[in-house]
Parts: C-alpha cells; structure tokens; sequence
C-alpha cells in the first residue's frame, strides 16, 4: 500500500471539533453494541459487565499500543463453545468457572507477544505477506455476513432503510451528514421500526436508571473458597485455553485489516506484541470480573472504512461511552431492545466494507494471480475459512484425549494459507520476497519495504 495519506481521510479529529468527536465516538458505540450484547445473550453472562469490560479492555489496548490503533475490543464469539461446554444452560454457578479458563487463554496472548518481541516483527510476519492477509481479511467480512443476513431477514424492509440511510448519507450527504452514516443508519431505521410497531420497549419500562455492571457472584473470584471445584476449574482450563489459537490467529488478521484501512503500519509500529499484549490483558481482566472475552472488532473496522475518520480518540470516546452506559440499565434495555433488523441493515453495510478492504490489500499490492501459488494460496484460504463456517459442525472438531477441540474456518483457512506461503515454490522470474510472494525463508526486504504491503509507512 502506498505511503501517501488519501486526502479525505481524518488523523485528527481534533480539527472537527469536539461535538463533532462525541458522535463519531457514539457511531462507533452503536457499531459495536449489536455484536456486543449478543454475546453475553448467548452464553448468559451479564450485559452490563460486557459494555463495561468493552470500555475498559478499549482502553487498556490503547494504552498498551501506544494510542495509535483505532481499534475498539468487543465480545469475542469464538469462545462460545467454551461457555457451552462448561455452563451448556447459562448456570450461573458454573459460568465462573468458564471466566476462569478463558482468563488462561489469555495468558496465551501474552506469550505470543513476547515472541514477537523476541524475535521482531520482520521475521514474523514473513509469514503474512498480502497475498495470505488480503483473503483472510475477505473471508472475516464474508464469514460475518451470514449472521447479518439472519438479522436482515426478520424485516427486510426496515433493514431496507438502514441501507438506504447510510448510502444517501455517504454518497450524497454533505458536511456532518458525510461522516456519520452509520449512526444516522442506526437512529433513522429505529425509528420507523419502532413506529412500525417492531419494538418492545416493556424491558425499558421496567429497568432501573442506575446500577453496579459488577456483582461478586459473576466473578472468577468468587469461586476461591471452600466450594472451589478444583476437577471443574481444570476442566474449563483445558477445554476453553486451545480457543486461544484460533483468536490469536484472527487477531493478526484483523490488525492488517486495520492497518489497510488506515494506511498504516501498525504491525510495525507500535508492533503486534503491544496489540497481542493489549488483547490479551483485555481478556483476561474481562474474564475475571464475569464479562466475555475482547476481541479487536470488525465492525469498527467497517465503520472507519466508511467514515474515513482514522483518529484512534474517537474510538476511545466510544470506550468512554460504553463504560458510561454500563452503569445505565435503562440505557442498556433502550439498546437491547433494538430490532435484529436495523442491526442486520446496519451490519450488512460494515461487513461488506471489511471484505472490500482485503480485496484492495490485494489490488494496490499488486498480488500477481497470473501465479499458481497465488491462486492456490487466496484460494484455500477462501474455500476453507467459509466452507467450514458455514459447514454444518461450523468447525473442525478434534478429539485429543478427553478433550475435543474445535477450529473455526478462519483459524483453519489462515494456517493453510501461511504454510502454502511457506512452502510453494516461485516462478522463475518472481522475486523472492516481492510482493504477493512473500517467502517465509527468504531473508526479508527491509521492514519499511517489507511491511509497508500490510499498511504504508509509519507517519
């Protein structure tokens, strides 16, 4: 990717002005609220303690990464299994015990940090080159668009609105209208849902205005005592810690994702072991006090690809709202009582736009697909990442020993793709360690020229 900033894009949002600021922040919070909460719906954890840990995990990796990534730390999915194999029904008393083992995973982060501190990033990410990135960051939007199809289908029409909101606005919308389409997506389609009669506001009657987002009893600290299931707590640690991998994985790709939306290496600067370490201390202080895993989000990711507006302190205004609103149940219901529809519209716009952003990691590296490791390489990784997500099992399941371990399609995809890079063979008259090819065993270009396929030069 070039070095040269695109001229409609905001490093400082600063230069808008503050109110201008909140509501990017805001348009990030309702980004990222859908996915969320959803989590926590799923496995029975608290919604409150979620929107809390959201905010605070936020602000962690921002601190840890220098303040330079513009990226907000959500629920994670891909430890759902892991909360269904140790509190299949949401038990609270067993739930504790899943926090524990996913607070392991993420010690796991914290390893792999210090590799890549270890060892830099230029060797380490002779294994990501744009022709193993650009696919896994395709495949992050493609594999997220079923669920907003799901959520799209309950009212098509309204999800219609959403649509056609966020278009008008950034195509034909002027000044402030431009910047914010997926807020006005957002407001604008809840409310014809809600005077479409599709909203049930009986939760919000009943929710109290403010509330603690933290009860002991949901906490991994709540288990130490004379109650303490040591067989049980072993258990979740090692059926819940090999998660990790497949998180670790992702978390890569998302991070170039971010880097090819921004036009900014991140990867080299501030470095993925200060993301992974972010990451990986987000979730393990999540876990501890009840609330899901972190995970950096890729419908914030769609958000300022549409926006433009690449200031990592709007994200972090967004993380100040979040942990706001975590001591609002009110707010809380106001939110959770949106419809599955104007998620599903919203989301449909964001996670086509993270596909379109691994699409054009591929054009403006110029990845050569006149090559046949090029295409072998896009292609598994494209074949297997989708097909297994939306393969009945949704994973590769592997039993080792007592204990079953299930690989999502990304994971799987992505360590295909890196291992192909590894050991295809190049053309004759392909440069080694030229862009598209990537060598693992290659000595590397220079880390500005190696890593600027990923995201451009550091500013």
């Amino acid at each position: 990717m070039g070095a040269q900033d695109s001229p409609d894009a905001v490093y400082d949002a600063r230069s808008l002005g503050a109110p201008k600021m909140a509501l990017f922040g805001l348009q990030h919070m309702f980004a990222m609220f859908g996915a969320t909460i959803l989590v926590p719906t799923l496995t029975g954890l608290s919604v409150s303690a979620t929107l809390l840990f959201a905010g605070v995990g936020t602000l962690l990796f921002h601190l840890l990464s220098k303040g330079k990534v513009p990226a907000f730390l959500g629920s994670s999915f891909a430890f759902i299994a892991g909360y269904a194999a140790i509190a299949p029904n949401g038990e609270a008393d067993l739930l504790p015990y899943a926090c524990l083992g996913v607070a392991c995973a993420g010690l796991l982060y914290l390893v792999l940090s210090a590799l890549f501190r270890v060892f830099g990033p230029t060797r380490v990410m002779r294994f990501f080159p744009p022709v193993v990135t650009g696919p896994i960051v395709i495949s992050i939007g493609l594999i997220l668009a079923s669920s907003a199809i799901g959520n799209a289908s309950t009212n098509w029409l309204i999800a219609l609105v959403a649509i056609a909101i966020i278009v008008v606005a950034n195509i034909w919308g002027r000044g402030m209208m431009k910047i914010i389409p997926i807020l006005l997506g957002v407001v604008g389609s809840y409310l014809v849902a809600a005077l479409a009669g599709e909203v049930d506001f009986s939760g919000v009657a009943q929710a109290s205005w403010i509330g603690l987002p933290v009860l002991w009893d949901n906490t991994v600290f709540s288990l130490f005592g004379s109650g303490f299931d040591t067989g049980l707590a072993i258990t979740a640690i090692i059926t819940i810690m090999p998660l990790a991998f497949a998180t670790m994985i992702e978390h890569i790709g998302d991070v170039s994702a971010i880097s090819s939306t921004c036009n900014r290496n991140y990867i080299a600067n501030p470095g993925l072991h200060r993301t992974l370490l972010g990451d990986g201390l987000a979730t393990i202080l999540a876990s501890l006090f009840g609330a899901p895993a972190n995970t950096t989000y890729g419908e914030n990711t769609g958000v300022l690809a549409l926006t433009r507006v690449f200031d990592p302190r709007v994200v972090r205004i967004a993380a100040c709202f979040a942990i706001a609103f975590s001591f609002c149940p009110k707010f809380a219901a106001v939110i959770a009582a949106m419809p599955a529809c104007v998620i599903g519209g919203v989301s449909l716009v964001l996670y086509g736009m993270i596909s379109a952003v691994g699409i054009r990691n591929l054009v403006e590296n110029h990845v050569d697909f006149m090559k046949s490791r090029n295409v072998l390489i896009t292609a598994l990784i494209l074949v297997l990442s989708l097909g297994i997500a939306y393969s009945a099992a949704g994973a590769i399941v592997v039993p080792v020993g007592g204990v079953t371990i299930s690989l999502s399609g990304l994971a799987v995809g992505s360590v295909v793709g890196i291992v192909l890079n590894m050991i295809l063979p190049w053309g004759d008259d392909e440069s080694k360690g030229g862009q598209g090819a990537g060598g693992a065993f290659e000595e590397p270009l220079p880390l500005e020229a190696r890593l600027d396929d990923v995201g451009g030069s550091e500013k």
